[in-house]
């Protein structure tokens, strides 16, 4: 009998434990998704790449909006992001959820649209997320469905490009900003392989301005691309930061061939041998934590969404 007792007795703290297990676990997703997802935060970086003496040029990034329609909250705190009163907004893709999302998600960002921008789209700018469980993300990087719904994506861009944004889909483009001349080379995403190198501006030398190149997805053999041409600086997207962290914001996953401790913020990425952290005379590299989530998991655990202002600085 005693011993049937300790057998019993294990079963039920066994049990026990599974149920505390259970509960702490679909407590993690509902703080993820009904707090974790909508504690945006503004981060700050300054990069030392401007000639000495220049003006400082202060660029606005924004990423992976996924903006779902009457999302109030999102748009109130896209809206506030104009009081940034930023030189150049960079848009580096997937704004959209549904077509329902068009209309609205240009209205959250019409007090951007009134400074000068450049964009590029994200798959989720072409097409609607398919149902996937959340936990293949930690398999490998995720994948189109055979023939997925598209999006109103024509019209978005058009609208974008009509309040003066930059459409850099596989496109060069040079512009003078604060009175600093930028270039740019920016490609289609390339996590769905639509990227075609489009180079620089023609006839452009990278003394004679700042090079940034711009994409969605940080795919390793985009940013060496734009590495081994001539890019001061790299902006792009697509990680959410890993979007369910460990603890200290440790991504598990950035849906791509980027190390996971490149998942946001600035490192550099090498010509010749691929992305590594910040050391020494590197092209510096900036993945945006992204301000929403996939819309078939629409959760964050340890990664807040976020915009990034980064200041670029005269070299001292």
């Amino acid at each position: 009998m005693p011993a049937l007792l300790r057998q019993v007795g294990t079963a039920s703290a066994l049990g026990a434990g599974l149920s505390a297990a259970v509960g702490v676990g679909v407590g993690a997703l509902a703080y993820g998704r009904w707090i974790g997802a909508r504690r945006f935060r503004l981060q700050h970086h300054e990069l030392e790449l401007l000639p000495a003496g220049a003006r400082p040029l202060r660029l606005l990034h924004i990423s992976d909006i996924h903006f779902v329609p009457g999302d109030r909250g999102k748009a109130q705190w896209l809206q506030s992001l104009a009081e940034l009163e930023p030189d150049l907004v960079i848009n580096t893709g997937d704004n959209l959820s549904y077509p329902e999302s068009v209309p609205q998600v240009l209205e959250a960002l019409a007090p951007l649209r009134r400074f000068p921008g450049v964009f590029v789209p994200g798959s989720n700018d072409y097409f609607i997320a398919r149902r996937k469980n959340p936990l293949a993300y930690l398999l490998g990087p995720s994948r189109l469905a055979a023939d997925p719904p598209q999006l109103p994506w024509r019209s978005f861009f058009a609208q974008l490009s009509a309040s003066g944004w930059v459409d850099l889909t596989n496109r060069s483009h040079q512009m003078s900003v604060g009175g600093r001349l930028l270039q740019f080379s920016g490609v289609d995403d390339p996590h769905i392989d639509r990227d075609r190198f489009p180079g620089w501006p023609a006839g452009t030398a990278r003394s004679n301005g700042v090079r940034i190149g711009v994409a969605h997805a940080p795919v390793r053999r985009v940013l060496q691309r734009f590495a081994e041409t001539g890019a001061d600086l790299i902006l792009a997207g697509h990680t959410h930061g890993g979007q369910v962290c460990l603890p200290g914001e440790r991504a598990l996953t950035t849906n791509c061939d980027l190390p996971r401790r490149q998942a946001k913020g600035i490192s550099t990425v090498r010509a010749g041998s691929g992305a590594r952290p910040a050391s020494g005379a590197q092209t510096a590299l900036h993945v945006s934590g992204g301000i929403g989530t996939v819309v078939r998991a629409p959760f964050r655990l340890n990664c807040p969404p976020e915009a990034c202002v980064i200041d670029l600085l005269p070299h001292h």
